[in-house]
């Protein structure tokens, strides 16, 4: 679990205490300045995003910058990290990863369509945001599937995630296809190892790199289902269609 990683986590995204809950689960603010004060004293930089009541009797859960979790008591001498189950009939239920998910399309949501890289079938029978690296191999050879996937009726909307960072190679590389007229084409040369030569414009790719870092994304390519669920790696079109249930 990456919840140590406290400067990294700084890095991703700024200190906010917004808990807002749309279910009953809101925060009286004087606990919530507590439990974030609290925090902050213990862990320096530590972003939190969110604070809400816990399905666990007598515990907060608070939701920090990369979408992981902890559960603490309002006195905060104690904090828990991990994965909150529920036992049913059927199983056990991971409520914690559910509510993972949940975050993931909440966020993904705030991507205008356009600002993605979209390969659309005829016949659309699902969609899946991929996080994508030109220069990734595994990047490459999903797209080189990108035919079965359209046969599939899976449609694909990448995503930019280069992930040598900010100002790299690979990430002046996939700028040129977001600043592309045509950014289907000028992304499948530089999957195919050509050049592309498009000016510069105003982009998404920091952005959209900052958005996966957030997500806990840290490799290419990143297939996130349409209800947050996380495929990592490269998978054929034919095991995707099962994954999707198609």
């Amino acid at each position: 679990m990456r919840l140590f990683s406290w400067t990294l986590l700084a890095c991703v995204t700024a200190f906010s205490a917004s808990a807002v809950a749309d279910d009953g689960k809101n925060v009286n603010s004087d606990v919530e300045q507590q439990l974030v004060d609290t925090l902050q004293q213990a862990v320096p930089g530590i972003p939190v995003v969110g604070i809400e009541k816990s399905d666990l009797q007598g515990f907060y859960e608070i939701t920090l910058g990369n979408g992981e979790r902890v559960f603490s008591r309002p006195d905060m001498d104690y904090f828990l990290a991990g994965n909150l189950f529920q036992p049913t009939a059927q199983g056990l239920i991971n409520i914690t990863e559910l509510k993972r998910d949940k975050g993931r399309v909440d966020l993904i949501a705030t991507v205008a369509p356009e600002d993605k890289i979209t390969f659309s079938p005829k016949d659309k029978k699902a969609a899946v945001t991929v996080f994508t690296d030109v220069d990734c191999g595994y990047c490459q050879k999903l797209h080189r599937e990108m035919d079965h996937y359209l046969e599939a009726g899976i449609e694909i909307n990448y995503m930019a995630y280069p992930r040598a960072g900010v100002g790299s190679s690979s990430y002046n590389k996939i700028v040129k296809a977001w600043c592309a007229e045509d950014k289907q084409g000028a992304m499948t040369r530089l999957k195919s190892g050509q050049s592309v030569d498009s000016p510069d414009c105003d982009n998404p790719v920091a952005a959209q790199y900052a958005l996966a870092r957030q997500l806990g994304i840290s490799g290419t390519p990143a297939i996130i289902t349409a209800d947050g669920k996380v495929i990592p790696g490269f998978r054929p079109a034919a095991e995707l269609s099962q994954l999707l249930g198609l």
